[in-house]
């Protein structure tokens, strides 16, 4: 652990660098709109985070998940971290986000820590995009200079969320689908799958891989057979599914290539992850290789693609606005009170 932590500060100085020099113009956004208005920014969301990797080792994967769910609704306009009121229906309550996105709470901690600093001044949207990058740092992944100058958004949309979300049962042509909907192609699918380097699922997200796969009540012939008796202990199958177990079978915390290795020798977790992989003449199939094969060019490829996620649907000018609190819009007086009372949404750290 200690000499991660070495990897961690080396890694967050480089990121620092890029931050203080990168200049280049995207969408509208830059990654020095706050150079004047909140300079400290990005050391004090990393100083947030960085806490609370001490006691949720998990939590730079779950702040990654939590910015790509936030910009496949409506844009990356931080609606999934609207809370329900008396006339709006939280993404939250998604079926894919259900018991399932975390982070919630430590995004209210930024949050909390920038008004005290630059109040009034940084969009909750921008939050999460910063937020997303640390994560990737923490596991030793790869920083990016981080566009910014996103608005929120006065509104969420759960039915689109149910919609626009991959599932992770999909096969390579629905999640092909998913993605081009939001304007990315088949190498950004498989770099930002590589996601799944680091993280934990639910047994409910692929019972059906271990069991009675595509109704046929055999096993996913995809899954290695050795990692099936393995998934089948920590998921028997009249159990709940609510156990955990580890997206990457190799290297769990730590953000690196393994998920690729994983896929060629088929380990993947998810049908959605082994898809890229295993359908039989993809061309998804050189990229994984590709990817597999050298490391810095699948960093490469992933930082790439979520900067071109993050300009998703974004929210610029005098659209939208900044909310003073990322659970609720401003204005809000049944979201203060519920803020005020406790509101158990404003806390919740779901399994993922």
């Amino acid at each position: 652990m200690g000499s991660m932590r070495v990897v961690v500060v080396v890694a967050v100085l480089c990121a620092f660098g890029l931050h203080a020099g990168f200049s280049v113009i995207s969408a509208q956004l830059s990654p020095t709109f706050y150079r004047e208005t909140c300079p400290n920014l990005f050391n004090i969301v990393f100083q947030v985070i960085f806490q609370a990797s001490f006691t949720d080792p998990r939590i730079g994967a779950s702040l990654v998940r939590l910015h790509f769910h936030d910009c496949f609704v409506q844009g990356c306009d931080a609606s999934v971290l609207l809370n329900n009121t008396a006339i709006l229906e939280s993404e939250q309550d998604a079926i894919p986000n259900n018991n399932s996105i975390r982070g919630l709470d430590v995004v209210n901690n930024i949050k909390t820590a920038v008004e005290n600093s630059c109040p009034g001044t940084v969009s909750c949207a921008d939050i999460l995009a910063i937020a997303a990058e640390i994560g990737s740092i923490l596991g030793g992944g790869p920083g990016w200079a981080v566009p910014l100058g996103r608005r929120d958004s006065l509104t969420a949309n759960r039915t689109l969320a149910n919609q626009n979300l991959p599932a992770p049962f999909f096969n390579l042509t629905q999640l092909k689908a998913a993605f081009a909907v939001q304007g990315l192609n088949t190498t950004d699918l498989v770099a930002l799958s590589g996601a799944h380097t680091f993280g934990r699922a639910h047994c409910s997200t692929f019972n059906n891989r271990l069991y009675n796969f595509n109704n046929t009540g055999n096993p996913d012939p995809t899954l290695n057979t050795i990692y099936l008796a393995t998934l089948r202990q920590i998921c028997p199958q009249n159990a709940t599914g609510n156990n955990l177990t580890n997206l990457d079978l190799t290297t769990p915390d730590q953000f690196d290539n393994k998920y690729y290795s994983n896929l060629q020798q088929l380990n993947g977790l998810l049908q959605s992850d082994q898809e890229l992989f295993s359908t039989t003449a993809a061309d998804t199939i050189p990229i994984v290789n590709s990817f597999s094969s050298n490391q810095n060019t699948f960093f490469a490829n992933f930082r790439a693609s979520m900067i071109k996620m993050g300009n998703i649907g974004v929210l610029t000018g005098v659209e939208g606005e900044i909310r003073f609190q990322c659970n609720f819009v401003n204005g809000d007086s049944f979201g203060l009170a519920s803020m005020a009372s406790k509101n158990p949404k404003e806390n919740v750290v779901s399994q993922s």
